[in-house]
Order: structure tokens, then C-alpha cells, then sequence
């Protein structure tokens, strides 16, 4: 039986490799994909198949037509936004069970109503400089997730043995 740790949120990706990427990285760890409608691609493209491979079948993705419905569907769950404008790092956070880590679109990052929300916990990836902007969303998801499960000390982990 899985331990539940946390979920992943991608609010309106536009991007379909990263969300493959993404789908690919929730299924590897057991944890499920949340996206937010709109969606700036259809999840039937080869694009995101191509970046997720065979594994895209076996991801738990949740659709939600907007963030209204993605909150209600979420009710009782902490939100872990990750945005460059928070003052807690994302190392010196601790995760519970049944967090949500949400990560805005790619050009515009998370919505105000988001931002303003007192009741959604805020969380950065520290930058050493400002010439950067941002780090590419795969790779941001990557970076928060496997610090979260780290925190829980990598449930249900498997060996290589286990593959072979």
C-alpha cells in the first residue's frame, strides 16, 4: 500500500513536454497530477505522449476546468505554491501528508487571487542571481517533489533489484 506524501499541480501549463515530463516524474513516485484548465495544449498531442513515453497511460492526471474547481476538489489540503516571490525556501519547509505543491503557467507563473491568499503557503527555489528570471517548470516540479518526499523519507521506495 502506498503511503500518501503529497500531489503536484500544474496551474494552466502551456507547455506540452514539461507537463510530459512532469506526468512522467508523479508516476514514477506514486503521486498524482493535478491540472488546472485551460490547458495551452491537448493531452492527446505526441508531444506530451513523446516527453512522458509508455508512461503517460499509467499517470494519475486529474483534470480540473478552472482553479475554482480545483480548490473545491482539494478542500481540507494544504496548497504549497512555488513562486519566486516567497520569503520561505522550499528546503526549509516542512511537508505533510496530503500537501498539494502547485506551480504556476510558464510565462505568467500563478495568478493574483493565488498570491493574495493568505491560506496558501508560499515557497521559493532560492536563485543567486537576477539575470534569470525563472527555472523551467519540469524542473522546478522535480526540485520541490523530491525535496517533499525526501522529507517523508522516500516511501515505498524501490530497489533495483526490484527491476531486474
Amino acid at each position: 500500500m502506498t503511503q500518501e506524501t503529497v500531489q503536484v499541480a500544474l496551474f494552466e501549463p502551456l507547455i506540452p513536454q514539461n507537463t510530459g515530463n512532469i506526468g512522467r516524474l508523479t508516476t514514477a513516485n506514486s503521486v498524482p497530477l493535478h491540472l488546472i484548465e485551460p490547458l495551452g495544449f491537448s493531452l492527446d498531442e505526441k508531444k506530451v505522449r513523446r516527453a512522458g513515453l509508455d508512461y503517460w497511460k499509467h499517470a494519475d492526471v486529474r483534470l480540473h476546468k478552472d482553479l475554482a474547481a480545483f480548490r473545491e476538489a482539494l478542500k481540507g489540503k494544504r496548497l504549497v505554491a512555488f513562486t519566486k516571490f516567497a520569503e520561505a525556501r522550499y528546503c526549509d519547509f516542512r511537508y505533510e501528508a496530503g500537501d498539494c505543491l502547485l506551480f504556476g503557467k510558464e510565462t505568467k507563473g500563478l495568478p493574483e487571487e493565488i498570491m493574495k491568499d493568505d491560506s496558501v503557503l508560499k515557497v521559493r527555489l532560492p536563485m543567486r542571481t537576477h539575470l534569470v528570471r525563472s527555472l523551467n517548470l519540469a524542473n522546478s516540479v522535480a526540485i520541490g517533489l523530491y525535496e517533499a518526499l525526501r522529507q517523508f523519507e522516500f516511501p515505498d521506495e524501490r530497489s533495483l533489484e526490484d527491476t531486474q
